[in-house]
């Protein structure tokens, strides 16, 4: 086939322009009459059309199969699917085939081609946001750790708020919603979601699912209206999904270094607040301006804020320990062996007995790990003295000095009854806090006294308040109140003579 562009140009421009014959043209660029006469119609060098496939005798036979295991192939996990390779190794072990590995990858390549799905784009007014997680790596007090990333946008404004939780669970999901609505500035009216069990109980229908109790008060606090997408279809959230990754390289790129979640999560709200300022293609204006249209139609705040928690049953231990998610946290001796609330957020664990709160801890996200308080276990200390050099809890117990210098004097004095009394003086710690009661201790030693009574009385008088004067400002009602003085001479006829 002529192509040679120059040529075909040249050819064309001297026949249509009459400078020379077509016979001539042939002789003189040596080509056939048929290949002039398509110069002349096209303009350019037309694309090579094969007008009928090429037989493959080898493959031909074996193409069906090849289409029924590649159709079968979408009932099962993406990642157990066939690759060419294995079909190849197939068809030569079960069904005889001589050919070679390319005629299958050809056939699989076009299967695939015409099997492709096409998405319609879709249009998403004001007020309607999208939530996915997500995951990302941190250095976490010198530590690689894998974090759970929470992320919330508004496709219409194209907003995107992130944080990160160190794991993907119930506390995170409800957390990252309330801190999101707050940065929106309000809370939007249509919210779409994945499967994650967090939020569905049970899928009990294409659309229809079960939530959990935990999503449904979300849901019911905010009143927001949910959105679950088609099982393994996320493209209906394909715009959380994009901006996932654009949270993930830009404010999570390179990896962050940090000794704590919340002063990270701070930075990316930081980083949020500036993605703002962006305008994308095709928008009227910046993100903060579609953002701020979208405030207008938004869902008001409701007047009682939102506890980010959840509530489990547990039971405490004969070692006053509650389990929860792999950590046992410890609870006052006196509520061991009976029925506990947990209720965990993203930061502390309470512990609740009958309405009552008994304990609270800072949230350790680690596993098996035993969180104690060295004051739940004073009273049974008291009554087992013997007991408070060995006892788990009150290792690492850091006091102040004066703590030992007490215990050793106490024991110098009161031979087998000094650790006794040295365990009254650590239960006022119940009450007070390790430097406030340190330096009680230290004015009782320069007393020259070393009694729990002596210490609890100069505490409690280090905390009584001096009476005030009453002052009239400000109470200009009672300044024409007259108290007539008493009469003393009513006492009189009290004397009695001797």
């Amino acid at each position: 086939m002529f192509r040679n562009m120059e040529k075909w140009v040249e050819i064309r421009r001297k026949v249509l322009a009459n400078e020379a014959s077509k016979r001539a043209i042939c002789r003189e660029y040596e080509i056939h009459w048929d290949t002039l006469q398509r110069i002349l119609t096209y303009p350019e060098p037309p694309k090579y059309e094969q007008k009928r496939p090429r037989k493959k005798p080898k493959i031909g036979d074996f193409v069906p199969i090849i289409h029924e295991i590649l159709k079968s192939d979408q009932q099962v996990h993406r990642k157990q699917r066939h690759t060419a390779k294995r079909i190849f190794d197939r068809l030569q072990g079960e069904h005889g085939y001589e050919g070679g590995c390319t005629g299958v990858k050809d056939v699989v390549r076009a299967w695939k081609q015409q099997h492709k799905e096409v998405f319609l784009p879709l249009s998403h007014p004001p007020g309607e946001a999208q939530v996915d997680f997500g995951e990302a790596d941190v250095v976490l007090r010198g530590e690689t750790t894998r974090v759970a990333l929470f992320v919330m946008t508004l496709p219409y404004s194209d907003a995107l708020f992130c944080q990160v939780f160190p794991r993907e669970c119930t506390e995170a999901f409800l957390e990252g919603h309330r801190r999101a609505f707050e940065f929106f500035g309000g809370v939007p009216r249509r919210i779409s979601y994945d499967n994650s069990k967090i939020a569905v109980a049970k899928i009990t229908g294409s659309r229809a699912r079960e939530v959990t109790r935990e999503f449904l008060r979300l849901e019911s606090h905010y009143l927001f209206e949910h959105h679950f997408c088609l099982v393994r279809r996320p493209n209906e959230k394909g715009h959380v999904e994009r901006l996932l990754d654009f949270g993930r390289a830009n404010f999570l790129v390179p990896v962050p270094v940090t000794d704590d979640l919340a002063r990270l999560n701070e930075q990316l709200e930081q980083n949020c607040q500036s993605d703002l300022d962006r305008k994308l293609r095709g928008k009227p204006g910046p993100k903060v301006q579609l953002l701020e249209e979208e405030q207008a139609v938004m869902l008001p705040f409701p007047k009682q804020s939102f506890e980010a928690r959840r509530i489990v049953a547990g039971r405490a231990s004969s070692l006053s320990l509650v389990r929860f998610d792999n950590n046992d946290y410890s609870v006052p001796t006196a509520f061991a062996h009976r029925e506990i609330t947990i209720a965990a957020s993203v930061d502390e664990v309470r512990l609740i007995s009958a309405d009552r709160l008994v304990a609270k801890h800072a949230r350790d996200w680690g596993k098996e790990h035993v969180v104690y308080n060295p004051l739940h276990y004073l009273a049974l200390l008291e009554r087992k003295p013997g007991g408070l050099d060995f006892a788990k809890p009150l290792e690492d117990w850091d006091l102040p000095e004066c703590f030992g210098v007490l215990r050793r004097r106490l024991e110098a004095e009161r031979e087998g009854d000094g650790t006794r009394e040295f365990i009254k003086v650590l239960r006022l710690l119940e009450h007070a806090d390790p430097g406030e009661l340190g330096k009680v201790i230290d004015y009782a030693m320069d007393l020259g006294t070393t009694e729990a009574d002596a210490v609890r009385l100069i505490l409690e008088h280090r905390r009584e308040q001096p009476v005030k004067l009453f002052r009239l400002d400000g109470r200009p009602h009672l300044a024409d109140v007259v108290v007539e003085p008493p009469h003393l001479d009513a006492y009189r006829t009290l004397l009695v003579e001797v």
